[in-house]
């Protein structure tokens, strides 16, 4: 970690450093110990941008439109500026004055933080858990070094080259895969396991406590030789060229660690400049590269796609035998000698997985005779995916937080689409135009009503006083539950599922939605893909889904219910559509009474929760036989119903869009 921050104090255009671990490991601590060490440095004094006066062409607006007048030069320390969690946008990027407006009739620009982080460090603690509209914002400054702001009739630019750190802990959720990308450097962190090692740290703490300043006067000479390192090193820096031996040997790293696009390439290099500056060589190594790989490619390695497994071939038409393998609890057929073998000499040819034998089977009993047949299981390879069309959701009323690209809502928040103004509630987003355009027609009379003293240009009182109504798009959570027993094996419905869900997800990917699969199979419920935008680790479990095995529908029901409930629990607002894929048969309870019963009680429990739209798919084949238990569990849940039978993966989709 302190390695990282050192290559970034030596070259910023590193990009940064994420630094994961656990609370309490010290990572402010250590932005904090590195700030003060380094070197004083210059800007123009009373400049809110801390403009480079050795950098003429980087000044900003104010600075280049001084005049004649000289600019007057100030040195200071190397700032660390904190962003909170509940930043709003123009916090960040800065906005209008809003009283100076009122008593100049001006407007002027007002700095955000990111004008008080140029030349220093902008830390970001839980950055996982800032809206990801915010964390787009800083990380295009960060790339470019500049803040561009155009609104509200404002054109404004000011330099914005600051070090990047970033803090999260991995248990409370992950950064997007394009937010991690854009962080140069990523370190893992943890506590001391040492016992020695935890000891010290509690000596040193106590140290500092008793003694603030004998406690740094005795590491003060440790410090001052690391500051005069970290100056010689950027001195260097210029001078560090890369062989094509070097170049081709970053290349080869990359490719093999799958990393998208080729910003690792140009991190690596920059990497790997800055730390042969830091041993103070002018000539690059292997061993330079391989430890500069080390922080810039764990964060951007990605895991290979699996080979998509071959469709199990076709069985001879038997129609009888589809009637007894789709009636789970009548089946006639007896073992094949295939399965009395041992596992390792069975055919894998249509990649049937198999346990091994409980035994060897009775007649007189039927149940173990259906949990051997039903151990058969067969995975069946991602059906066809295609591009989903546009959706245009409804809107609503509700105030709500978060980011994406798919429904237009409302928000709270300092960030959006300025549509409309209203009347005030505190909220503090003033609309500085309907405000004027309220106040304007009653200035003469508050003129001639005010005392003499009051040179304002303008009088407003508080009845005038306007907010911004805003509107941003937001991402929805999209959960699937599928029936992954074996009559859904019979005839392959898995194959458009998993289609419908990778196009999903692709999809979302674009979107920012997150999309989850639980599936019930042989006892059980699974969560196959837990909530996440990821198109790797989709494939790949979708790509390895077993089918087969008993009905468990009670399971199912609970564990997606509880895993929409979760998402609810973290924000209430949100508008979650639970999928469910099945032909509504169950023949396992997890408690005393019926399984079919079971499962539409909790179903009926599910449907009073209004905030989760739910939508059944039924896979019930046509025949002359119809047991519509998946339009009863439809009817349970007050969710929409639709056959299978008349629904292709695209249109499965579409309907996932109506709803949402």
């Amino acid at each position: 970690m302190k390695l990282a921050l050192i290559l970034n104090a030596i070259d910023p255009g590193i990009g940064g450093i994420l630094i994961r671990g656990e609370k309490g490991t010290a990572k402010s601590t250590a932005v904090r110990g590195l700030a003060a060490l380094l070197p004083e440095i210059s800007v123009v004094a009373g400049c809110p941008y801390s403009c480079s006066p050795e950098h003429p062409a980087g000044l900003c607006e104010t600075c280049r439109d001084n005049g004649t007048e000289p600019l007057v030069f100030a040195v200071r320390k190397v700032k660390v500026v904190d962003l909170p969690l509940n930043a709003t946008e123009d916090m960040v990027l800065g906005g209008i004055d809003f009283g100076f407006a009122v008593k100049s009739g001006f407007r002027r620009f007002h700095p955000g933080l990111l004008a008080e982080a140029n030349k220093g460090f902008l830390y970001i603690d839980e950055v996982n858990l800032l809206d990801d509209h915010i964390v787009d914002v800083i990380l295009d400054s960060s790339g470019s070094g500049e803040s561009i702001i155009e609104r509200e009739g404002i054109s404004f630019r000011h330099p914005a080259r600051f070090i990047l750190v970033g803090t999260m802990n991995p248990e409370e959720g992950d950064l997007r895969p394009q937010f991690l990308d854009r962080f140069g450097l990523c370190v893992q962190v943890t506590g001391e396991t040492d016992h020695e090692g935890r000891i010290e740290l509690m000596k040193r703490r106590e140290d500092f406590d008793n003694n603030p300043e004998a406690f740094r006067k005795r590491f003060e000479k440790q410090e001052k030789n690391l500051a005069d390192q970290i100056v010689r090193s950027q001195e260097l820096l210029a001078g560090i060229k890369l062989t094509e031996k070097i170049r081709t040997f970053i290349t080869e790293l990359c490719l093999e660690n799958n990393v998208a696009g080729h910003r690792a390439d140009i991190v690596i290099e920059r990497t790997v400049a800055a730390l042969t500056a830091f041993k103070e060589r002018t000539e690059v190594n292997i061993d330079d590269v391989n430890r500069a790989a080390a922080l810039v490619l764990p964060h951007r390695r990605r895991d290979t796609m699996p080979p998509q497994p071959p469709p199990p071939p076709e069985k001879p038409e038997d129609d009888s035998r589809e009637e007894d393998e789709n009636k789970e609890e009548q089946p006639d057929e007896k073992p094949d000698e295939k399965e009395d073998q041992a596992p390792d000499q069975k055919d894998q040819s249509a990649k049937e997985i198999e346990e091994p034998h409980p035994g060897e089977l009775k007649e007189e009993e039927p149940e173990q005779k259906r949990d051997t047949k039903s151990t058969r299981e067969q995975i069946f390879e991602i059906g066809e995916t295609f591009k989903v069309r546009k959706i245009a959701p409804e809107k609503d009323r509700v105030l709500r937080r978060g980011s994406g690209r798919r429904s237009r809502t409302r928000t709270a928040q300092k960030q959006g689409r300025y549509v409309k103004s209203a009347l005030s509630k505190g909220r503090g987003d003033i609309a500085l135009d309907a405000t004027l355009r309220t106040a304007a027609p009653y200035q003469l009379q508050r003129r001639l009503d005010a005392d003499d003293h009051d040179n304002l240009t303008l009088f407003i009182k508080e009845e005038d006083i306007r907010e911004k109504v805003r509107e941003k798009r937001v991402g929805n959570f999209i959960l699937f539950l599928v029936d992954a027993s074996g009559s859904m094996g019979a005839r392959a419905r898995m194959v458009a599922s998993k289609g419908a869900v990778l196009s999903l997800l692709l999809d979302a990917y674009q979107k920012r939605d997150r999309v989850a699969m639980v599936t019930f199979r042989r006892g059980e419920a699974t969560v196959n893909l837990p909530p996440t935008t990821s198109i790797e680790l989709a494939a790949k479990l979708l790509g390895e889904l077993p089918v087969g095995g008993r009905t468990p529908l009670s399971a199912g029901l609970i564990k997606g219910f509880d895993l929409t409930r979760i998402h609810l629990l973290k924000d209430p607002s949100a508008r979650p559509i639970f999928i469910i894929i099945t032909d509504g048969k169950a023949n396992e309870a997890i408690g005393e009474s019926k399984p079919i019963d079971e499962a539409f009680s909790f179903a009926q429990k599910m449907g009073a929760e209004d905030r989760i739209k739910y939508i059944v798919v039924d896979t019930e084949q046509l025949g002359i036989i119809r047991f519509g238990l998946a339009e009863k569990l439809a009817s349970a849940l007050c969710a929409d119903y639709f056959k299978i039978e008349d629904l292709k993966a695209n249109e499965l989709i579409d309907i996932t869009r109506r709803n949402i």
